[in-house]
């Protein structure tokens, strides 16, 4: 008897476990380039460490980035 598992190809196991639609994306500030680590689904306002402009703001699922996003980290 074959195992089922073994039959089974990676299409198959993306589709039982999807991937996150969330992920953590590098932010670099537009006043003074301070680049910081912001995951995308904050529920919180995100400051920027050095000079204190908003770098990214809650809304209803996704955090709205006001800054430049440099990369992405899944």
């Amino acid at each position: 008897m074959c195992d089922c598992l073994e039959m089974m190809s990676m299409s198959d196991w993306e589709r039982l476990i999807p991937r996150p639609r969330s992920s953590f994306v590098r932010v670099k500030c537009l006043k003074c380039g301070n680049e910081q680590i912001v995951f995308s689904s904050a529920v919180n306002k995100v400051n920027c460490n050095v000079c204190g402009i908003e770098l990214a703001e809650p809304s209803s699922g996704k955090a709205k980035i006001k800054g430049e996003i440099v990369a992405v980290f899944e």
